[in-house]
Formats: C-alpha cells, structure tokens, sequence
C-alpha cells in the first residue's frame, strides 16, 4: 500500500513540476498535458466542421476550402492556446504584454488581406460565384476563370485579365449574369419619327431578332411600344442570347440591319431639333 501511494505522489510530483519560461510565466508538466488534450480534441471537431461544411462542395471548391480552413486552423489554435493556459492558471499577461503592440500593428497592416479571405470563405460556402459565370461589378464585366484564396481571376471580352480583390464582393452590388443559367434577356431601343407605320416598325424588328443566328426562340422575341417620345416614338426589342459575354456583338449586328431594313421601307429615325427664331428689335 505504501508502495501505491508513493508510486502516485511521484507521479503527482513530476505532473506538477513547474518550468520558468521568462521571468513572468510558469508552466507545469500538468498544463502542458493538459493543453495536448485540448488540441487534440480540437483539431478533431475542427476536422468534423470541415467535412461538414465541405460535404455538398464540387471537388475543386473543396480543395480551396481546404486551404483557407488550414490558415484559419491555426489562428484557432493559436487562441485555444491561450485560453488554455489562462484556464490552468498560467500568467499569459506577460505574454500578451510583450506580443499586444506587434499583434496590432500586423492586424491594421493585414486589414484588407483578412477580408479578403474572409470574402473568399463567404464564396465558397454560400456559392454565389463559380468559375465560368460571366460577373458585373463595379461597371466591369468578366467571365471567372479562377477563384483564389485572396482574389478572383476574370477575363473580360477584350481578353483583358481582370483581378478583383474578394472583399469587393462584401462592399459593392455583383451581378452575376449566369445565376439562373446561361441564358440571358438582352435589349436593343430604336426610335422611329412620328407618322410611321408602327405595326410595319414591329414587325421589322420581330424579323431581325428572328433571323440572328444567335438569339434564341424560346422565350420568343418580344417588342414593346416604349413611350411617345419629344421628337420619336420609342421601341424596345427584347431578345434571348445564350452567351452574354458577347452580347454587344449581336446588338450591334441588328443596329446595322434594323437601319438597313427601316431605309428600304423608308422608315425614318428621326434626331432631336431644335428651331432658332431670332428677333430684331427695330430702332428709330
């Protein structure tokens, strides 16, 4: 019996053994068992989260999670850390003391890196962006080639490379044009001079959206009647693309027919005039 109970309090001695590490922290053998335990537990429910939330991800979306989970990993466990000693009663005010003024000045240095990773967790998780959808923000549209950790990769229709910092996403409206599908309602506005034969002017504008090569049939071509205008009355034709990253090339195409097609009917789009009327103020 003598020989258990000294067999305990020489473990009990070496558990609460005590190494100075500075002047101001001390940490027993105990604690850092302790702060194994609770790691080790956390990088457990840590990797439960992660499957989690990755399970209904594409295989590509995963692996990028995957790396912005690792750098949020650490810094989790970095504040487990902390807590832990704090917990067992270790004094980390000396540390906190000697890291608080280079802590805040890498925060304010980082600021804009932090949210942009924290834009490109939100867009992997909630989905609202995906490589190939053709985006508008801030006037400018692309189509997404690659979604980084820190910034999204587009390409724009003059094959110019448009780099867009993720925390953009948080601050400014996006459109994205493919949400729904590929499919996408594009617009061309004419005017016709008063007197004109309005049902010929539909009609014209019904054959030219028809005839593309690129406009689709269903939903079917419409033309609406828009307002009676200064010095025109105003039509809109509305059509379907498949492909609106080059949706300016098919509106221009039925710009030139639509003029083309209004001469021959002698169809007039008419501009805006204004009459000058002078007056001579007769002196006697």
């Amino acid at each position: 019996m003598e020989d258990i109970k000294a067999f305990f309090n020489s473990i009990q001695e070496f558990l609460t053994r005590s190494f100075h590490v500075g002047k101001e922290v001390e940490i027993s053998i105990l604690d850092i068992l302790i702060l194994i335990i609770v790691l080790l537990v956390a990088r457990i429910l840590l990797g439960f989260a992660r499957r989690l939330i990755t399970r209904g991800m594409p295989l590509d979306d995963k692996k990028k999670f995957k790396a912005v989970f690792s750098f949020g990993k650490w810094l989790v466990y970095v504040i487990i850390f902390l807590i832990t000693l704090h917990s067992v009663g270790v004094n980390v005010t000396g540390i906190f003391a000697a890291s608080a003024a280079l802590l805040i000045g890498i925060g304010l240095a980082l600021q804009t890196l932090f949210q942009d990773i924290i834009s490109g967790i939100f867009i992997l998780v909630d989905q609202t962006v995906h490589v190939g959808d053709i985006i508008e923000l801030e006037g400018k549209v692309g189509r997404v080639e690659e979604i980084k950790l820190r910034t999204t990769r587009a390409v724009t229709i003059d094959n110019k490379v448009l780099v867009i910092p993720n925390h953009l996403y948080l601050t400014n409206s996006l459109f994205n044009w493919t949400q729904n599908g590929t499919l996408t309602r594009e617009s061309v506005s004419v005017g016709v001079s008063y007197g004109s034969d309005v049902e010929l002017v539909k009609e014209i504008l019904m054959d030219v959206a028809n005839s593309h090569e690129m406009v689709v049939n269903d939903p079917p071509p419409l033309v609406l009647f828009n307002e009676f205008g200064d010095s025109a009355l105003q039509f809109r034709l509305i059509f379907t693309l498949n492909d609106s990253f080059i949706g300016a090339i098919p509106r221009s195409e039925m710009r030139f027919e639509i003029i083309k097609r209004f001469r021959e009917n002698n169809i007039s789009i008419p501009f805006p005039q204004r009459d000058v009327h002078l007056y001579t103020k007769s002196t006697e």
